[in-house]
């Protein structure tokens, strides 16, 4: 019987396929994406040893190093022991594996226990949380740990750092011994069937379904689908499908929202029914130009880029806090003339300051201010309003100005190939063909910008490697604005 680590058994819990896969085929698993959630966690991590061994005196781990059979020995030395905390302390027992996060000695009445913590880089508890902390416990418990406590420490959003390097209070600790030691029978039916799949033969038949994405979207995916056939408008592609009438339409065996009943949709969902029946796009171009009309001019069109920190590095900023280090602005004057300005910070240092201050030089004191989903870009200016009081009055008077045009593009346009979706890379080549973000070298999308801006403030970036990135970053964004200024002509029928 092989030991099976704990996120085995949370992908069993999940779907026993998927289980299978990942022992006996993990080539087919598509990883993309899950890097940048190991460096989060690692961050977190690496704090949360410094928060609760603040004299250093622990002992950490490390399974790279050691390997499974060291780590383990190593483990329950140090546990039997308890003298100090231990970090990524490993157990095992009845064919299960774990390694606990925080190992703290509990020394009561001259008997040793353990206070437990697992560490997560979420802002608060989430359900697959209480079964991953209650396998942890069970194999605990079961290798003869003994437990005072359980616990759960997630990152605490309300946390603004100081600058100082002290992170206490970035962790909230929420206690579950109770629930997790009273699940050991439910957790031992889970091991036993995770090894029952485990030693099958060949995979089990499990039917791809919303399992399949909750609660963790399975790298398997593309393989478990690769024989199914898709319709060419999925009822993926209805926008506002409540999950209920979603039900009710695949009950009544429909697939292809061009079948569904009229009586069963909404108007906005039918409207996207009949372009994609037609294969023609609706376009109410008198209401969009109606729309524009109250709005003058210069007329600024606005875009941020921002990253964000599950550990905060920069004074006065809080855990996952939206930073802006980068904005374009196009500036399109009565007569035509057009004109582009930005804003980038690649130096590594806290970008807001010098952010909110180029903003309110170039956007002036009238003039609409147009954004797509706007509500990102007011509540980016609004935050910085927060941090700099001095700017407060200037940015809110910015924010008064904006005007968002996805209400526009989503009542008065639809094109078959967006698919239900009114976000801007889904309109932007249906009505405006001759702009592309494929056309694009190297940053194409709002999350390869984050890790372009990562890797560019990384003292480890070359030089070289730095313009290259700043380029691209500037290419993306600009881009960006430039797509709503092409909207803003087409919706307003003054194409100059």
């Amino acid at each position: 019987m092989r030991n099976l680590s704990k996120s085995k058994i949370l992908a069993y819990r999940q779907c026993p396929k998927r289980l299978w896969l990942e022992i006996h085929k993990p080539d087919l698993r598509d990883d993309s994406g899950s890097e940048m959630v190991f460096q989060i966690g690692h961050q977190v991590g690496d704090i949360a040893r410094s928060i609760y061994d603040p004299d250093g005196r622990g002992v950490l781990i490390d399974i790279e190093e050691l390997g499974h059979g060291e780590a383990l020995a190593r483990s329950a030395v140090l546990l039997r022991d308890g003298q100090v905390p231990v970090f990524e302390a490993g157990m095992t027992a009845d064919g299960a594996l774990a390694y606990a996060d925080v190992m703290l000695p509990d020394l009561k009445d001259g008997t040793l226990a353990w206070k437990m913590i697992e560490v997560k880089s979420s802002t608060g508890v989430k359900d697959y949380h209480r079964d991953d902390i209650a396998v942890q416990s069970h194999i605990a418990a079961t290798c003869g740990v003994q437990l005072s406590s359980v616990s759960l420490a997630h990152v605490d959003n309300s946390f603004v750092y100081e600058g100082d390097g002290d992170y206490r209070g970035l962790l909230h600790e929420v206690d579950f011994t109770d629930e997790a030691l009273s699940r050991n029978d439910e957790v031992k039916d889970w091991i036993d069937g995770a090894q029952a799949v485990a030693a099958l033969p060949d995979e089990p038949e499990v039917a791809t379904g919303p399992h399949c994405t909750t609660p963790f979207a399975c790298g398997f995916c593309a393989y478990c689908n690769q024989g199914n056939v898709e319709p060419e408008y999925p009822l993926s592609s209805l926008p506002n499908l409540h999950y209920r009438r979603r039900e009710r339409i695949e009950a009544e065996g429909y697939e292809d929202l061009r079948d569904v009943p009229d009586s069963l949709l909404g108007a906005l969902q039918n409207r996207v029914k009949q372009c994609s029946v037609s294969g023609e796009p609706f376009f109410d171009a008198e209401g969009a130009a109606a729309d524009l009309a109250p709005h003058g001019f210069p007329a600024y069109f606005l875009d941020f880029e921002t990253s964000m920190f599950a550990v905060p590095i920069w004074k006065g900023t809080r855990p996952y806090q939206q930073i802006p280090f980068q904005f374009s602005i196009h500036i399109l004057d009565e007569a035509g003339s057009l004109q582009h300005h930005g804003f980038l910070d690649l130096t590594g240092g806290d970008p807001s300051l010098a952010c909110a201050r180029s903003l309110i030089d170039l956007c002036g004191d009238h003039g609409p201010v147009f954004a797509y989903n706007a509500s990102f870009e007011c509540r980016v200016m609004g935050e910085l309003a927060g941090r700099f009081p001095e700017l407060a009055a200037s940015l809110k008077a910015i924010v008064a100005r904006v005007v968002d045009l996805l209400p526009i593009a989503r009542n008065r346009y639809y094109h078959p190939s967006q698919h239900g979706s009114w976000s801007i890379k889904a309109v932007l080549p249906a009505a405006i063909p001759a702009l592309s973000y494929e056309q694009l070298d190297g940053v194409q999308d709002g999350g390869m910008a984050v890790a372009a801006f990562m890797e560019a403030i990384d003292p480890a970036t070359t030089p070289e490697r730095k313009l290259e990135i700043q380029n691209q970053l500037v290419d993306y964004c600009k881009l960006d604005t430039l797509a709503m200024v092409r909207l803003w002509e087409k919706f307003s029928g003054k194409v100059h």
